[in-house]
């Protein structure tokens, strides 16, 4: 990163700025003059003060994003703007000098000077997240501002939230928490407001509850919950509101309100977004829209589903403090749910103290919610689950650590600014942490220097994720070398395509394999196979033996060698959906536990990445080749190191061009 104040740092923020203001239409350049383009009011004194520092670090969360050239690439394609599309980047309302007669979009206006008209583009599919607030009582005021001022950020990059309140009030009578939620109502959207127009509003009667459990609202649910009142989400979110919605639903049969789940009512919403709501007996304004040849219409594109929770993430178990960095549902949702279940052992992290309910029955609801919507969305959608302090982009001081984690976010409590989680995931599609670092290796995202506290991570980001096939199967424990002469796995057998698997290398390597010399090469030797999703990603892993040792001596003096042999992920994946994370992760954490080594050519640009997930490297002197490990203290084991670096030495290349430095 650049150092604040030199010129590098300069020319980086007024490249930012241009490039924000050439690609996506956002002027950024409120940091130095202290205005920005679509709010109103004027803005002078202490405010223009403060409205300054929040821009600055605005620019600076984007600037940390850490993003690479395809995730820039990838954001601007989803949310950019282009002059040929999407809405006028511009204030809501704005003057406009005719020319002659024609008005807006070649309308005849029988008109003269200048006339005042509406620019925002209603035909404009929005992007937006919706986001489930947890217990914002328990906030205090500068929390939640934190949280407000994060979203209207999110709102700048060009992601609108609908807000969903979710006040957890156990027992409370219907008239105690109508008043809380009312309160919390009010504190969200003035928040919201105190970062300028447009502001947020509240939709406080479009969520309706059918009249019987029978009724069917939607192609792939039975939830009693729909959106009968469409326009009450779509016309504000099309203006650049941010949605705020309580937890009640509008009773069909008495025609009064009743608290509604809040995760019921984002399911609703993912169903009505996406088009998938439907009731062709039931006439509602807005509510169930079609195309002229009866298809449904998507009303937004739902990116996001954020869910802000004192608790925080799904807890690592495991794998030291914190929250799970990346949870892939495909494969991990089961198991997670057994482990927070109430039977699980689990220890519980100290953020879960004071708060309302059981934590593990939360923390398995937040899990829920994510696997639930996220099937009905296309698969770029993702789910985050953070804290508020995270969200806020806030976190406690060494002497007020457990304070702030549990909730009690006083006034007085220091705090110092750390990468945005949210901000971070929009742009890169990533979490702020690699899921494949090793947990030891996460270090504090403080622009600091100054001493603090390496906090484990406490957001995590779920994804729809892949299928892991692994063979052999490691349910019943992790790899272990065959008895020389009994059977064993083959890439011919038919539980392997071997074509699409020649595919993945080839595309991956960019270069063509030898088949027939590879499967002579490991016919002998295949430990097993990592298959993440239709061969998207994948790893062939061998049991070596150092040269001049037969397969029965090596397996006898315990010799025989875990090598990664192939490690492959398909261009069009690579950077996206976490491949490379979940095929390393099957690979260290179910197949060889207990370490495993590979080589690399000392110029491949992918080295850094196996760097920072290995336990050790080393050059081997006299080659092309850097050896790689994940065994831990191996360099205190002499004879495994040597035969490492041997077996490393002597593998045979497969390539059909083969090269001088294979």
């Amino acid at each position: 990163m650049f150092a604040r104040g030199s010129g590098a740092w300069k020319r980086a923020t007024s490249a930012a700025q241009a490039s924000f203001r050439t690609e996506t239409g956002r002027s950024l350049s409120t940091a130095e003059n202290g205005s920005q383009s679509g709010r109103t009011g004027a803005v002078s004194g202490t405010g223009a003060k403060q409205k300054r520092e929040s821009d600055r670090q605005f620019l600076i969360s984007v600037l940390e994003s850490s993003a690479t050239k395809r995730d820039a690439k990838a954001y601007l394609q989803t949310f950019g703007a282009s002059p040929e599309s999407g809405p006028k980047k511009t204030p809501a309302f704005t003057t406009i000098v005719h020319d002659g007669l024609r008005g807006q979009n070649d309308v005849p206006r029988f008109v003269q000077g200048p006339v005042r008209v509406s620019v925002a583009d209603t035909s404009e599919v929005p992007h937006i997240a919706i986001v489930k607030l947890r217990d914002p009582q328990t906030w205090d005021d500068a929390l939640l501002d934190g949280v407000a001022k994060t979203l209207t950020q999110l709102r700048d990059l060009g992601l609108r939230s609908v807000i969903v309140l979710d006040c957890d009030l156990g027992d409370s009578k219907g008239a105690q928490r109508q008043e809380v939620v009312s309160q919390q109502t009010d504190r969200i959207i003035k928040a919201i407001g105190r970062y300028g127009s447009p502001g947020a509003e509240l939709v406080s009667s479009a969520i309706w509850k059918t009249n019987g459990a029978s009724q069917k609202l939607s192609s792939v649910c039975s939830t009693d919950l729909f959106v009968g009142f469409g326009r009450g989400f779509t016309t504000p979110l099309r203006h650049g509101h941010i949605v705020v919605v309580p937890p009640r639903a509008l009773c069909e049969e008495t025609l009064g309100f009743t608290a509604a789940d809040a995760n019921e009512i984002i399911f609703a919403l993912a169903n009505f977004f996406s088009g998938l709501q439907f009731d062709k007996g039931m006439i509602t304004e807005g509510g169930v829209e079609s195309s002229s040849d009866g298809r449904h219409v998507r009303k937004a594109v739902v990116d996001r589903i954020i869910v802000i929770d004192p608790l925080g993430g799904i807890p690592a178990t495991g794998h030291g403090d914190g929250a799970r960095v990346f949870v892939n549902l495909e494969e991990e949702f089961d198991k997670l749910q057994a482990v927070l279940a109430p039977q699980g052992d689990l220890d519980t992290p100290t953020s879960s103290v004071g708060t309302s309910g059981d934590p593990l029955a939360k923390h398995a609801e937040n899990l829920t919610l994510a696997k639930k919507t996220l099937a009905i969305l296309p698969s770029t959608a993702s789910a985050v689950i953070t804290s508020p302090a995270e969200a806020a982009n806030l976190r406690a001081s060494p002497t007020t650590v457990n304070e702030a984690i549990v909730g009690q976010f006083a006034g007085e409590v220091k705090t110092r600014r750390w990468q945005n989680p949210l901000i971070h995931n929009l742009i890169t599609d990533r979490p702020i942490y690699s899921a494949s670092l090793p947990i030891g290796r996460v270090k504090p995202t403080s622009r600091s220097a100054e001493t603090t506290p390496s906090r484990m991570p406490t957001t995590t980001l779920a994804k729809k994720g892949l299928p892991v096939t692994i063979f052999p199967d490691t349910r019943s424990g992790p790899w272990t070398p065959p008895k020389p002469g009994t059977p064993r796995l083959r890439l011919t057998d038919t539980c392997i395509d071997l074509p699409r698997l020649v595919h993945l290398i080839n595309d991956s390597f960019n270069r063509r394999l030898d088949v027939d010399h590879y499967l002579r090469r490991v016919e002998d030797s295949l430990a097993g196979i990592i298959i993440a999703g239709e061969y998207e990603g994948g790893a062939i892993l061998t049991w070596e033996r150092p040269p001049g040792m037969d397969e029965a001596a090596a397996h006898g003096a315990g010799r025989l060698v875990p090598y990664l042999d192939k490690f492959a992920v398909l261009k069009k994946s690579q950077g996206a959906g976490g491949v490379a994370d979940i095929v390393f992760n099957a690979m260290v954490r179910d197949c060889f536990p207990g370490g495993v080594c590979w080589r690399s050519r000392k110029d491949n640009p992918v080295n850094k990445w196996y760097f920072e997930r290995s336990c050790g490297v080393r050059k081997l002197p006299g080659s092309n080749w850097a050896m790689f490990w994940t065994t831990p203290e191996v360099a205190t084991k002499g004879q495994l190191m040597r035969d490492y670096e041997e077996v490393c030495r002597s593998v045979v290349p497969s390539w059909e061009d083969a090269k001088p430095a294979d």
